[in-house]
């Protein structure tokens, strides 16, 4: 019997596009014609849209050289500050933060993140791509609090989790009903080859090709026979699996 792994539920955010249209008056010669006047939310995306890019456009310039290795490792001191010990011990410091700008809707997602992260209130970045989270949790410049960069981080976790939990519970079933875990391993691959650099570089890296090797192996556990290529030495166990590859330790 395979033992799932527990996993939370993901945030969804209304991202879809609205405006309100008014009518110009009708002048001498000229047709009635339809103004499109942008929302509140195309103002808040425009200003949203204006971060990221600065983020991405940072963190190109930043990371260009960096080795995987060492883009990794710049991954994990900057999760540091935003989780764990270092994040608890400063919490005080890190609510009083405030955007160093006037404009009303960063303010206001800085406050709501604060409110989020000490358990008040929705997560003001639920339903963001991990691309865009990540751009927001690694980026350090102080373009964004560290509760935002918090918040950002645990929505990105929201989703991993979700992916965990289907990805698990499919597992199981290929399993139960073939003996295999193939398909699984192909949907391990196929997520973390859309992860964002800087979260792949938090992998082993032996990952991808481990899971590879798996999928080409195509192992029948029922059997214990390699239906794929490969050596059947080279079989990982049906629960080692799946605690080795989400738990990314492929030693």
């Amino acid at each position: 019997m395979l033992n799932p792994i527990s996993s939370q539920s993901s945030l969804n955010n209304d991202t879809s596009d609205s405006r309100r249209t008014i009518m110009q008056p009708e002048t001498p010669g000229h047709a009635t014609s339809k103004v499109e006047i942008p929302t509140k939310k195309e103002v808040v995306f425009s200003s949203l849209a204006q971060q990221l890019s600065d983020s991405a456009s940072r963190a190109d310039a930043e990371n260009a050289g960096l080795s995987r290795k060492e883009l990794g490792a710049k991954a994990q001191a900057l999760l540091n500050k935003i989780s764990g010990p270092e994040y608890n011990a400063n919490r005080a410091m890190y609510n009083a933060e405030i955007p160093d700008s006037s404009d009303p809707e960063r303010l206001a997602r800085a406050a709501q993140a604060t409110k989020f992260v000490n358990g008040d209130g929705r997560n003001p970045f639920a339903g963001f791509t991990r691309e865009q989270l990540a751009l927001v949790t690694y980026d350090d410049s102080g373009l964004y609090t560290t509760n935002e960069r918090r918040a950002a981080w645990e929505a990105s976790n929201d989703q991993e989790y979700a992916w965990r939990k289907e990805v698990v519970a499919k597992a199981m079933a290929e399993y139960n009903s073939s003996g295999k875990l193939t398909k699984f391993f192909s949907a391990v691959l196929e997520h973390f080859k859309t992860l964002p650099d800087i979260e792949q570089a938090q992998y082993p890296d032996n990952y991808e090709t481990k899971l590879q090797k798996w999928i080409e192996l195509d192992y029948n556990y029922f059997t214990n026979t390699v239906e794929g290529k490969g050596n059947p030495a080279d079989s990982i166990s049906p629960q080692a699996s799946l605690d080795t590859v989400i738990l990314k330790d492929l030693k």
